[in-house]
C-alpha cells in the first residue's frame, strides 16, 4: 500500500507539473503577443525601444522656444532608440519635478536672473547639463509705428494702451520682475500687468499690428515675433529686466550616471540665435499645435539642421 501510495502521489505532481508547464507558456505566448501588437512601453509600431532604459521624462512649458526644443530633442532621443515622454505643466512644477526626479529633463532654464529663484531653491538636486544660448534677453516691446522708445516713456500714456501690458503665464520669471521691478521702478501703476498665456498675447499682439493700434507686450529674445512683426524693443535705461541670460538644460541629480550617452549629447547642444529663430518659426508659425514633430521634422529636411544635430551626436 506504501508503494501504490507514492505512485499515485508521484503522478499527480506529473500531473500538476504538466498544468503549470502547460500555463506558463500560455502566458509566455501572450506576453509575446503584447509585444508585437502594440505593447503601450513600445513605439508607435508596437515595437520595444532599442535602448534597454527607462523612459525619458521631459518637463515642458508652452513658451515658443521651449516647445520647439523639446520637440526637437524628443525627435533625436526615439530616433536613437529611446523612449521619451512629455509632460506639459506650469514653470513651478516643472522645476520641483526635476529636483524630485519625478522629471528627468527641462530643457529652457533662463539664468541667472528669470528662473533664478528656482535655482536657489532646488539646484542642490539638479545637473546642469549645457548652456545651448547665451543671449536671452527679456523685454518689454512694441510695433515700431508706436511713437514709444522706452519703458520710461510709458508714464502717464496709460489711456494710448488702454491702461494694459499685456503679459503671459502669471508663473514666468518674467511676469515677476515685470510685476515687482519694472512697474514699480518706472512709476507705471496706472497700468494693469495682463496676466494669460503665450498664445493669447501673441494673438492680441497679432489684432492690434492688423489694426495698427498701440499695443505693449512682455516678449523675450530669441523669439520668432520679431521676424514676424514689425517689433521694437522699448530701453530700459534701470535695468530692471536685467541683461542677457544664458538658457539651460537641467536634469535631476544622477541623470548623467543613468543616462551618459543622453547627457553627453545634450552637453554638445548649442543653437545660434538665427538657428533658433528658424526652429521655432517652422514648428510654432508653419506648423503649429498638434503637428509640432511634423515641423522638426521639416526643419531637419535642410541639410545644415540635420549636420548640426549630427554634430551634438558625434555623428
Amino acid at each position: 500500500m506504501e508503494i501504490a501510495r507514492g505512485k499515485g502521489m508521484r503522478l499527480i505532481l506529473s500531473l500538476m507539473l504538466a498544468v503549470a508547464l502547460l500555463g506558463m507558456s500560455a502566458v509566455m505566448a501572450g506576453c509575446d503577443a503584447d509585444t508585437t501588437d502594440g505593447d503601450t512601453n513600445g513605439d508607435a509600431n508596437g515595437e520595444t525601444p532599442s535602448v534597454d532604459a527607462d523612459p525619458i521624462e521631459i518637463g515642458w512649458v508652452p513658451w515658443d522656444e521651449d516647445i520647439a526644443v523639446t520637440y526637437l530633442w524628443k525627435h533625436i532621443l526615439e530616433g536613437e532608440g529611446y523612449e521619451v515622454n512629455l509632460t506639459q505643466l506650469d514653470i513651478a512644477p516643472v522645476y520641483a519635478g526635476v529636483a524630485e526626479g519625478d522629471l528627468d529633463l527641462y530643457l529652457d532654464a533662463w539664468l541667472p536672473i528669470t528662473h533664478g529663484d528656482y535655482a536657489d531653491e532646488y539646484d542642490e538636486n539638479w545637473e546642469y547639463l549645457s548652456i545651448w544660448n547665451n543671449n536671452g534677453l527679456l523685454t518689454w516691446a512694441v510695433p515700431d509705428y508706436v511713437d514709444v522708445q522706452s519703458i520710461a516713456d510709458l508714464k502717464g500714456q496709460s489711456d494710448m494702451f488702454d491702461g494694459q501690458i499685456i503679459g503671459i503665464e502669471a508663473g514666468a520669471g518674467l511676469m515677476r520682475l515685470s510685476k515687482d521691478a519694472v512697474i514699480p521702478g518706472y512709476g507705471l501703476e496706472e497700468y494693469t500687468l495682463v496676466e494669460g498665456s503665450t498664445s493669447a498675447m501673441l494673438a492680441e499682439l497679432d489684432r492690434a499690428v492688423s489694426n495698427e493700434e498701440p499695443i505693449v507686450v512682455t516678449l523675450w529674445r530669441p523669439h520668432w515675433a520679431y521676424g514676424a512683426y514689425p517689433m521694437r524693443d522699448l530701453e530700459d535705461p534701470e535695468g530692471h529686466l536685467g541683461g542677457a541670460e544664458e538658457l539651460h538644460v537641467v536634469a535631476h541629480k544622477g541623470f548623467s550616471d543613468e543616462y551618459p550617452e543622453v547627457a553627453e549629447w545634450l552637453t554638445n547642444f548649442k543653437l545660434s540665435d538665427e538657428q533658433i529663430g528658424s526652429l521655432t518659426n517652422t514648428v510654432i508659425q508653419e506648423y503649429g499645435t498638434g503637428q509640432e514633430a511634423e515641423g522638426v521634422e521639416d526643419w531637419l529636411s535642410d541639410p545644415a539642421n540635420q549636420a548640426l544635430v549630427d554634430g551634438w551626436l558625434g555623428k
